[in-house]
Formats: C-alpha cells, sequence, structure tokens
C-alpha cells in the first residue's frame, strides 16, 4: 500500500498565533482520529511514520508543530509558559472540531517525552471526553546529570531573566536506529535549545501531573523505555500507580532508548500502541462515573487526613500550632490577616479584598506582611480566576448579542460583586437586568454599596439567597440567561448540595443561556490551609475537598448543560468554564 500523504495546514491558537499541523486522511469511511504530538525539539514530521507503520486506515492523523517548533513560528524552543502550550492542545483539538468534524470522544493522542507531558496535563486539567491517551517515555523527570543543576537554573533565571539551555542530547542517546539518527543530526527543523522557562516550568507541572493522577480517568497506555537516557523512570512508575483510570496498562521495553516509537526494533510497542486504540474503538467510550467521589476515592481521603487533629506535642502538631500564632501577630499588623481572621479566610469580604490587592497594615512592617499574604500562590491564583471570570462573562454576553438576545445576569454566590461589575465597561451592550444574590448580610450590604458606586442601581439588584436552595432558585423570575456560580462549591466536598444548586441553576436559566462556573482541582497549599486557617462558618477549619474537572464536569452535565470553554492558571489551581443549557434539559 502506497504511504500516505499528508495535506498541510494552519490553526490560529488562543493568543492569535498560527501554528503549522500536517493531517493525513483516513483512506477508507473515517472511524475516528489519532492526534501526534512530538517530544521537546522536534516537530511533526519525526512522528510521520508512525501514521503508515500503525496501519489504521480508517482513522485521520493529526500531527502540529508545538510553538516555537518546526515550522510554527516563534522563538525556536520557546513558549510563553507551558500553560500556554497546554492551551495550544485544547485550542487544537477545538479546531479540529469546527474544522474536520470531529467529536472528542473519537480521539485518540499518542504523545513523546514533553509532548507527553503536555498532553498529560492537558488531560488532567481540561478533562477532555477523548477516547484514549498513549503516552510514550513522558518526561516527568529530565536528566540534567550536574549536581544541583534545577535550583542553579532557578536562581539564574531569577538574576538574568530568561535565557535557553543547550541540549546535551545526542541522537545517539534518543534511538539505535542509525537511520532516525542521521536524519535528527542533519533535520534543519530540529531546535537544540530550549528556553529556560519552559524546562523549569516543565517540572513544577509534571510533579502535580503525577502527584495527582488519581484524577485522570481517561483510558491510558503508558509506554516506557529501559535505557532511557534522558529522563528518570521513578516518576513514571509513580504517574502509572496513581492513575485513576479504571482501563490503564503500562508496557516497559527493556532495551529501548528515549526515543521509544522511534527505536530500531520499535514494531512490538507500535504493535501495542495499534491494539489499544483499536480496542478501545470497539466500545463505546469508557466513562467512570464520579458521582460518589466524594465519599470513597482519593480526594475523600486526602480530605479525610486533612481533617485529623494532630498530636499537639507531636513535630506537626507543633509546628501548626506555632503557624496559627504567627498568623494571629501577624493580624495584628496586617489588614488582610486580620480580615481573613474576622470574617473567615474563604469569606467574601475577604475574597474582595484579594481582588483590590492593595497592601494594607499598621506601619511599613505591617504593609510588608499584607503584601506577602497578597502574594501567596492562592491568592494570585484567585485574582487569575477573577480575570478569567470576567473574560468568559464577556464572550457569554456577546454570544447572546450576536444572538440579539438581552442579556439577564444572575450570580447566586457573589460575594461583594465585584468581578461582575468590572467586567460591565468592555461589554458591547448593557445588559438588561444583573440580579447578584449571597448568603451573607455584610456582603449583601457591601455589594449594594458598590452597584450604587458603580451607577448600575437601575439595572442591578443585591438580595440575600442560599445558592444551595434550589426551590428558592427556581423560583426567580424572570430567567436569566447568563446564571454564574462562583467560588463556592469548592468550599463545599458533598456533591449532594452540588446537585441541588445546579438543578436549581438549570430552572433559573433559560434554555439556550449561559452558566459559568469554577473548580478547584488542585492547591499546593491544602494543609496550611486546613490547619491554619478558620474559615466563615463560625470559624471551624477551612479543609477544602479537590474535586477533579472531570468530576465538577460531570455533575454540570447531569444538570443539563453542555461545557463549551474553559481557562485555567499558569499552577493549576482554579478553573473557569463557560456552559451552554441544553435545549429541553
Amino acid at each position: 500500500m502506497p504511504p500516505r500523504l499528508a495535506q498541510e495546514n494552519r490553526f490560529t491558537t488562543h493568543d492569535g498565533v498560527e501554528l503549522f499541523y500536517r493531517h493525513w486522511p483516513a483512506t477508507t469511511p473515517r472511524r475516528g482520529a489519532i492526534l501526534l504530538f512530538h517530544r521537546g525539539h522536534e516537530h511533526s514530521g519525526r512522528m510521520a511514520h508512525l501514521v503508515d507503520e500503525l496501519d489504521l486506515p480508517d482513522f485521520d492523523f493529526f500531527a502540529w508543530d508545538a510553538r516555537g517548533h518546526g515550522r510554527s513560528p516563534g522563538p525556536r524552543g520557546y513558549s510563553p509558559g507551558l500553560d500556554f502550550t497546554v492551551r495550544d492542545v485544547q485550542t487544537f483539538v477545538d479546531h479540529l472540531g469546527a474544522a474536520h468534524g470531529l467529536d472528542p470522544r473519537d480521539v485518540a493522542v499518542v504523545a513523546q517525552s514533553v509532548g507527553a507531558v503536555a498532553v498529560a496535563a492537558w488531560v488532567h486539567d481540561y478533562a477532555p471526553p477523548i477516547r484514549c491517551q498513549v503516552l510514550a517515555a513522558p518526561a516527568f523527570n529530565v536528566k540534567l546529570y550536574v549536581p544541583l543543576a534545577r535550583p542553579g537554573l532557578r536562581l539564574l533565571q531569577a538574576l538574568r531573566g530568561n535565557f535557553y539551555v543547550q541540549s546535551y542530547v545526542k541522537a545517539r542517546f534518543l534511538t539505535q536506529d542509525a537511520e532516525r539518527q542521521a536524519d535528527y543530526d542533519r533535520d534543519p527543523l530540529i531546535s537544540r535549545a530550549i528556553s529556560s522557562n519552559i524546562l523549569l516550568e516543565l517540572y513544577d507541572v509534571a510533579e502535580r501531573v503525577v502527584a495527582d493522577a488519581a484524577a485522570m480517568v481517561t483510558p491510558t497506555q503508558l509506554l516506557l523505555s529501559g535505557r532511557d537516557w534522558v529522563v528518570h523512570p521513578g516518576p513514571q512508575h509513580d504517574f502509572f500507580a496513581r492513575l485513576g483510570s479504571p482501563i490503564k496498562e503500562k508496557h516497559v521495553f527493556s532495551d529501548f532508548f528515549h526515543d521509544t516509537l522511534g527505536e530500531r526494533d520499535r514494531q512490538p510497542a507500535i504493535a501495542q500502541v495499534r491494539r489499544f486504540i483499536v480496542e478501545r474503538f470497539a466500545l463505546s467510550p469508557a466513562v467512570t462515573n464520579l458521582a460518589d467521589a466524594d465519599r470513597r476515592g482519593a480526594s475523600f481521603d486526602e480530605a479525610q487526613a486533612l481533617a485529623a487533629p494532630l498530636p499537639l506535642l507531636s513535630p506537626r502538631g507543633l509546628y501548626w500550632a506555632a503557624t496559627r500564632a504567627a498568623l494571629r501577630f501577624g493580624a495584628c499588623l496586617s489588614a488582610g490577616l486580620r480580615l481573613g481572621q474576622t470574617t473567615g479566610f474563604d469569606s467574601g469580604s475577604t475574597l474582595d479584598y484579594i481582588y483590590r490587592n492593595v497592601a494594607t497594615g499598621w506601619g511599613p512592617l505591617g504593609r510588608l506582611i499584607d503584601r506577602n499574604y497578597l502574594n501567596a500562590i492562592g491568592w494570585r491564583g484567585i485574582r487569575e480566576r477573577k480575570r478569567h471570570l470576567e473574560e468568559l462573562l464577556r464572550r457569554a454576553l456577546a454570544r447572546l448579542a450576536e444572538e440579539g438576545r438581552p442579556a439577564h445576569i444572575l450570580d447566586v454566590a457573589a460575594g461583594h460583586g465585584r468581578y461582575v461589575l468590572d467586567a460591565l465597561p468592555s461589554v458591547p451592550r448593557r445588559p438588561r437586568s444583573i440580579r447578584l444574590r449571597d448568603y451573607s448580610p455584610i456582603n449583601v450590604a457591601a455589594g449594594r454599596t458598590l452597584l450604587a458606586e458603580r451607577g448600575c442601581t437601575d439595572i442591578g439588584s443585591f438580595e440575600q439567597g442560599d445558592a444551595f436552595d434550589r426551590k428558592s432558585l427556581a423560583a426567580l423570575s424572570p430567567q436569566a440567561n447568563v446564571g454564574i456560580v462562583s467560588g463556592l462549591y469548592e468550599l463545599f466536598p458533598d456533591n449532594a448540595r452540588v446537585r441541588e444548586s445546579l438543578a436549581g441553576l438549570a430552572e433559573a436559566i433559560e434554555p439556550g443561556g449561559y452558566l459559568i462556573y469554577t473548580g478547584q482541582p488542585w492547591h499546593p497549599q491544602l494543609e496550611l490551609i486546613a490547619r491554619a486557617l478558620t474559615s466563615h462558618r463560625d470559624g471551624v477549619a477551612w479543609v477544602m475537598r479537590r474535586r477533579s474537572q472531570a468530576e465538577l464536569d460531570q455533575l454540570v452535565a447531569a444538570a443539563g448543560f453542555e461545557k463549551l470553554e474553559q481557562r485555567i492558571d499558569r499552577w493549576g489551581i482554579f478553573t473557569v468554564s463557560l456552559a451552554r443549557r441544553r435545549p429541553g434539559s
């Protein structure tokens, strides 16, 4: 059979950059599509051999050149951040859906090395409903061989800004295939350097994905090389052990170098990939029901451990007692810490303070403490979440304007309502009405003041209401066509309450209307929050159960909404999603 020929295309990613990709159309009626993601330094042409070797004529194949690689633009080996690359993956899949009619449920992904890390992060962060993923030699921990190389790189980047690291990897360390070695050495599209920000972020993202692999329920095949000179094997095995998918398999090829799918004797690996994909497409898409994730599983166990008291005289008990004492002392000087101690660190008042991001305290020391508090990674993520909320609110309002429908906004846990009101100056058309609700009388009073300050009392109202009271939400009239629930579900571990709230929102939002919702699939400071910070609920400990994006999206879908878009901050902490209520739901 003659080799399949590639069509060359480009797509525009989320920040306006045009990326190059190859498309090999199916030669028989299309059954699905396989997306190929290359390793660092390389490009789509280096994976083209898989199209014929996998011998799947009823599948379209697509392979991109990541930004800064191959025929895609940008400085070689550079991206503004690994989060940009991960979002590029989502934009690519969105493009393939629009341009080629691909349903994500009919997509399999095959990715190598750095590409495998980007794909694993995408699957973790965005929870796409793809059929399966194949990860070959994922670069979860690149070998640098120089003692203290990572801290040295971080220090150098802090001192001089971004720079480039030349790859030590020679072709003979990648594969034992002499032809591929020669091709690597003479290929002008190979980039020999990698940007320091991407190399360092690769470690950070990989650590997060490996640590939280239990959140990933996508059927996964892991292919590992036994003689890999490029990456450490330990995190790869940890990742597999923690994977949450009930459908997972691992194959170790003892004599292979790093280029697992480009090795000299790669046929056994290729055969495993083909078999896995064919098996997955022979069955309906696998869906892991996460409705009971609040009662069993990794996130439940984690929350239970955080809620368990520590012996006061144990080393950890003493450490957290000292931390709480330090926070109480800091609250004497820092306005932010004092507000958190008074109203709860999860309160709407605290949130509004974090949004304003102005260090306030008693004297220079108080302002210094307050600035350090405001710069905590969780609060930086909160401010990024606000930016994403405003962005998706504007997109929802723009959709309504295109449809010729006046906007009616409902926010059921608005805090002070700041993010809604901050978004309004840049929307294409002023909303017809804004109804803001919150459980706290303090927030309601502050929100009404803010409404007046922004000159929105003619279209806006602020009322006290319970976001978990399905009947009160269902009774709201007129129906909204943009509903918002932000920063709420993250605070409550049980799914029953979330289901009630979403059911109420489904009745409060007209068919074809939009829902903006937030999630928190990850947080690096969970123990600090649980052991040292108090909540708005009578000062009790603030223990959070993380919901994976897959779990949250399932709850939203069960309420009758179809997810359209998502945003996530660079640290992977907070997500913001836009969904549309399905007609007839």
